[in-house]
């Protein structure tokens, strides 16, 4: 999928078009190598093209590529388009969905090391 430029209301959404985001994960995406109209669907195929995100080694940077670039369309991160308005809607005040789920898989390292560490 990534292989390919998809164009969503006329902008390039694949291989860095939405804005100056750091798209260098895009090469570890598991979807790289499906077809880009897998990802891009409605109803319950969308849950198959979920399946595929749950093994993704990039699916929070997928997830906050999306959200920070408001792509509108397709599965990103393992989120429809549905749930990622429903996410934006509820965290309004979001201004970097990158840094904030960095942040957060940072401190969950962190709270697993500590942990292995008193074990």
């Amino acid at each position: 999928m990534l292989g390919q430029r998809c164009r969503i209301r006329g902008r390039c959404v694949h291989g860095g078009g939405v804005g100056s985001v750091d798209d260098r994960w895009m090469g570890a995406a598991l979807c790289r190598a499906v077809d880009a109209d897998d990802l891009f669907v409605e109803g319950a195929a969308q849950n198959r093209a979920k399946t595929l995100c749950a093994g993704c080694p990039v699916k929070a940077e997928c997830l906050a590529y999306a959200l920070d670039g408001r792509i509108e369309y397709g599965v990103w991160g393992g989120m429809t388009e549905r749930e990622r308005r429903a996410l934006l809607k509820r965290r309004p005040t979001v201004r970097s969905w990158g840094q904030l789920l960095e942040a957060a898989r940072r401190h969950r390292d962190g709270a697993a090391a500590t942990e292995r560490r008193s074990a």
